[in-house]
């Protein structure tokens, strides 16, 4: 048996951690490539699918699969490769969010307001009056708030795709009227619906709702029929009334520049996140279950942001207000005030 030295062997292990490395290049920049191709569609539906199999089968010879040849030489064929992939990036980063396209009436409006001190007047708050086949009443409305009178915030979370993904909502209750809900939502085009894998791709613009509990929550109890849970969280009074404020931080933000959603970086979840952050940089550790939304929850329980005098088990019977808000829909009294009162019921309080 041929034997060689030590110096020999690193060279040929370093020789085989560079292919490898460039292999595993290759195959992730054209995976993600074809991914952009395919959502994006720059080219039109045909020509785009097109590019995709071009591309494949040239990162394909360049890996020696199927392929033993190469367009020019190896060499080159890298070259290649790596000029057309960065032209491709800077494609991609060159895609602009826009706020003019024809919206989905839902996101079709965006929240602005007035401000006199602690004085808030919202304009374009949603309160639209949802019907059991999905459709509704389109209504647009103004409502003030005294940022001095918040008090309670909830953390409400629907599932909508098993028990590690859910939509995050945050309401805010107040002694002198009914609560207010924000939802931080991708913003839809008319048509056009959802895809996990597109709000990787900026498929869809952020956008900020403001919405009574009546419109946004009851359409994905009782209408979508995910499965909503409502936390009261614990909360100071004056960190309260600065994430209130925070929301009006970004919908000043998303009114003067449109913003990409992204399903890893810039979702329902983690820019709720950052708001709290920018309150107090101090007191949310990073942490897995701010990605995996659904468990954010037992992330906030694990904070004592929840009575602990229930174990995560009984908060999760508590607070899942999709029994209670079927029974709503048998009453006579539909009001607003009445539906959030309903779904409340049998919720412990902040201690």
């Amino acid at each position: 048996m041929h034997n060689i030295g030590s110096r020999e062997f690193f060279i040929a292990l370093g020789i085989g951690l560079l292919h490898g490395l460039f292999t595993l290049c290759v195959v992730l920049s054209s995976v993600w490539l074809c991914l952009a191709l395919w959502i994006q569609q720059p080219l039109g539906t045909l020509f785009s699918r097109v590019a995709i199999v071009l591309w494949g089968l040239f990162a394909l010879s360049l890996l020696g699969v199927y392929f033993s040849g190469h367009l020019i030489s190896r060499r080159t064929d890298i070259i290649i490769y790596c000029v057309a992939f960065a032209c491709s990036l800077f494609w991609y980063f060159s895609i602009e969010a826009r706020q003019d396209r024809d919206w989905n009436p839902e996101v079709a409006e965006q929240l602005s307001y007035s401000r006199q001190g602690d004085l808030v007047t919202l304009h374009k708050v949603r309160n639209f009056d949802w019907h059991a086949d999905g459709t509704y009443d389109i209504h647009w409305e103004d409502r003030t708030i005294d940022l001095n009178k918040i008090t309670g915030i909830n953390v409400i979370t629907s599932y909508w795709m098993g028990p590690q993904i859910a939509h995050t909502l945050v309401s805010f209750d107040f002694a002198d009227q009914k609560p207010l809900v924000f939802s931080i939502e991708i913003r839809k085009e008319k048509g056009e619906d959802f895809s996990a894998i597109g709000g990787f791709f900026r498929k869809y613009e952020l956008s900020l709702v403001a919405s009574d509990e009546k419109d946004i929550v009851y359409t994905r109890s009782n209408i979508r029929h995910e499965q909503v849970y409502l936390f009261p969280v614990k909360m100071p009074a004056a960190e309260r009334k600065a994430l209130f404020i925070e929301y009006l931080n970004q919908a000043d933000d998303l009114r003067s520049e449109a913003k990409w959603y992204n399903t890893l970086t810039s979702n329902c979840t983690t820019l709720v996140f950052d708001m709290v952050q920018a309150i107090n940089p101090q007191k949310l550790p990073k942490d897995y279950r701010l990605l995996a939304s659904g468990y954010l929850p037992n992330y906030l329980y694990d904070l004592k942001a929840l009575n602990q005098n229930y174990s995560m088990n009984e908060w999760y019977r508590l607070a899942h207000i999709n029994p209670r808000a079927e029974q709503y829909d048998q009453q006579s009294n539909k009001s607003s005030k009445y539906f959030s009162d309903v779904i409340r019921s049998g919720i412990p309080k902040v201690e």
